[in-house]
């Protein structure tokens, strides 16, 4: 059972009409943002900060922005954002063969130096205590320029922020969800967790 029990998505017009942005990056409202719709202000400044950080601007291109929020997810232990950050991936484009082998970015050969570093960035910045370092930012900055780490840096802070409420709140998981959850993380040993219907 979730913490709050998330509103009808008709309760506040103004969320509902922004909220048709997850449409596309998800296939539906996510139960979070419903939630969050308790206070419109918080709904409404949260779905225009997502629109904002998820924005393609060029090299980080939509599907690693979903990919370096899936690592961030995955540190922080947050199944609920896993599920939604690997569908997203899967419908902003990213490779099958990526999304197959994400929890080994660093070895699979799937994945460019470019992309590792800024793996290797969302996972050490999503850390407690953080482990960004010299050595981290001089990769970084091999491959990325500091706009580009700017909206890497843009999505890992969003799902901090998503990772401690959904986690928190225990948000119950959307079907859709689920089904990319089970098809891409279920072999590792993802499961609904405490996000699953009791």
């Amino acid at each position: 059972m979730p913490l709050v029990d998330p509103l009808d998505p008709n309760a506040d017009p103004e969320t509902w009409e922004l909220a048709s942005f997850f449409n596309e990056t998800l296939g539906f409202c996510p139960n979070s943002v419903l939630t969050m719709q308790r206070r419109p202000a918080i709904s409404k400044a949260f779905i225009a900060l997502n629109k904002a950080v998820m924005a393609n601007e060029g090299r980080v291109t939509s599907a690693l922005k979903r990919m370096i929020a899936w690592v961030s997810s995955n540190a922080a232990g947050c199944r609920y954002c896993q599920a939604h950050a690997i569908r997203a991936a899967e419908r902003y484009g990213g490779e099958r063969e990526k999304l197959d082998n994400i929890w080994e970015f660093r070895t699979h050969p799937a994945f460019s130096e470019a992309e590792r570093a800024a793996l290797d960035f969302a996972l050490a910045a999503s850390q407690i205590p953080n482990s960004v370092n010299d050595a981290l930012k001089k990769r970084l900055h091999k491959y990325w320029d500091e706009g580009e780490i700017v909206e890497m840096l843009g999505v890992i802070s969003l799902f901090g922020y998503l990772n401690r409420w959904n986690d928190s709140m225990g948000t119950s998981i959307e079907p859709g969800a689920v089904e990319s959850g089970e098809k891409y993380l279920s072999k590792y040993g993802w499961d609904t967790g405490k996000h699953g219907k009791p």
